[in-house]
Formats: C-alpha cells, structure tokens, sequence
C-alpha cells in the first residue's frame, strides 16, 4: 500500500511540476506550485517522515505561497501618487 501512494504522490509531483512550469498565467503558477509543496509534504508523510512532512506543508504549502500571491497582488497595483 505505501508503495502505490509512493506512486501516486510521485506522479502528483511530476505533473504540478509541469503544470506550474506551463502555465502562462503567473497566479495559476503559484497555486500550482502550492498544491506541488502539498504534495510533497504528503509524500514525505508516507515515507514516515512526519516531522519534515509538517515543516514543508507550513513553510512550502502555506507561508511560500502566501508570500507569492501577496507579491504578485502587490505587484498588479498602481504605485499611489
């Protein structure tokens, strides 16, 4: 069973990591790239690493994201005269 879901995340890996590097739009990019970290911290969660699977939902799936669209939605204003 850890086997298919080492599979499975894997190729949930693979594809967000495409996806984020073929979208033309920058804010579908950093979602991706999201759902890429969640990803990721699940598959570490299979492989029974836990305590690395929470540092990368929290840092990589939530605050680097976070960071991201609140960057580019500061990025998108007109500068205040």
């Amino acid at each position: 069973m850890t086997e298919l879901l080492s599979v499975l995340f894997l190729s949930l890996i693979v594809l967000s990591a495409i996806g984020a590097l073929v979208a033309r739009d920058l804010m579908a990019a950093v979602i991706i790239f999201g759902a890429f970290s969640f990803f990721s911290a699940l598959f570490f969660a299979v492989l029974g690493a836990v305590d690395v699977a929470f540092t990368e939902a929290a840092v990589g799936a939530a605050i680097t994201t976070l960071f991201f669209v609140t960057a580019l939605r500061r990025a998108g204003e007109r500068p205040r005269r």
